[in-house]
């Protein structure tokens, strides 16, 4: 048991350092060449862009950060597996290439619409339209689900204290549900300095350490990877954010978190862990359904996080606050897992 844990917290601690030296560089690009992200103008969201019409031109695509750290950190210890470092090498067919594959796909997809935000190309000129996004991810999941269905074989749906059932071909359309649900719930949530981020940390621990409790160790280091990579992304990220996760960032995030599910087999805990991922799509269903057959909104802007910026919560609060929530919801779903399992 001591290896595997040596092994998470070496490759945790990697990726943190080397993301945190190369902040520098990443800043130093994104301010050089002004890649600053457009809050929408007043007209789409006039309360929005009251809030943060101060936060525009601040550089976006920070998300860089993380995927690319974990990309260089899974291919360092891939290829120095000759030189007598096999140990420390986390890439497999079965727990960890289809999901590292999945954020660096999903990432680039994220880093054009995060181009097209910056130049104001696109449909309304905003880069993606929601549309766009949500064919984006269906796209991505169908690929993902045809990996555990047709390559790894996975036909089962594990319901905690229940057991696991063998659901057949159904299997496919919930996994695309489950990834398009999740992906589209993390670009709700980065909207303000941190929120995200400290959010998407939570969870990536907590299903590290189910992946770990499950023996899956390769998966679990890849989590550790990813939640080192972030911690270095927050230190930047905090209010004031010295950059902006970005599409790239929060799209190849969700999706990957939604892989992680899956592969633990623990997608009936990801509502528990992603509590706030749930509640933020909630928010912006309700105002949606409201004003389109009540005439009117629920809340003063959507999602959640903005309607309390709008009421006076200051932003740090808010993100403090959230960041608690998450660290609680990502503790229960951890203790159901130790109780399903009879630890």
């Amino acid at each position: 048991m001591t290896q595997p844990v040596l092994q998470i917290l070496f490759l945790t601690t990697v990726a943190f350092l080397l993301a945190l030296v190369s902040t520098p560089l990443l800043t130093h690009f994104l301010y050089k060449y002004r890649l600053g992200k457009q809050i929408r103008d007043s007209a789409s969201a006039p309360i929005m862009s009251s809030l943060h019409a101060a936060k525009s031109g601040t550089p976006t695509m920070g998300g860089i950060l993380v995927w690319l750290t974990t990309l260089v950190v899974a291919l360092l210890f891939f290829y120095l597996e000759s030189f007598n470092l096999a140990y420390f090498n986390f890439l497999t067919r079965r727990e960890t290439i289809l999901p590292l594959g999945a954020l660096i796909a999903s990432a680039l997809v994220g880093l054009v619409d995060d181009w097209f935000n910056i130049k104001r190309l696109g449909p309304k000129g905003g880069g993606l339209t929601m549309t766009h996004r949500l064919l984006i991810y269906t796209a991505i999941a169908i690929v993902g689900a045809w990996w555990f269905y047709y390559k790894l074989a996975w036909t089962s749906l594990h319901v905690p204290f229940l057991g696991t059932f063998d659901i057949g071909l159904w299997y496919v359309p919930i996994f695309i549900f489950v990834i398009v649900a999740t992906s589209h719930s993390v670009n709700l949530i980065d909207g303000l300095d941190g929120l995200a981020g400290g959010t998407l940390l939570t969870a990536f621990v907590t299903y590290g350490a189910i992946a770990f409790l499950q023996g899956k160790y390769d998966l679990a280091s890849f989590c550790g990877v990813i939640a080192g990579s972030l911690l270095a992304f927050l230190w930047f990220n905090i209010n004031p954010a010295r950059f902006f996760m970005g599409d790239t960032g929060a799209m190849a995030l969700g999706v990957t978190l939604g892989i992680v599910a899956m592969l633990t087999n623990s997608i009936l805990l990801l509502p528990v862990i992603g509590f706030l991922f749930v509640l933020e799509s909630l928010s912006v269903i309700i105002q949606v359904l409201s004003k389109k057959f009540r005439g009117k909104k629920v809340f003063l802007s959507a999602p959640l996080h903005h309607h309390l910026e709008a009421i006076g919560w200051p932003e740090p609060k808010i993100v403090m606050r959230f960041w608690v929530i998450s660290a609680v919801t990502g503790v229960a779903g951890l203790i159901i897992t130790l109780i399903d399992q009879g630890l």
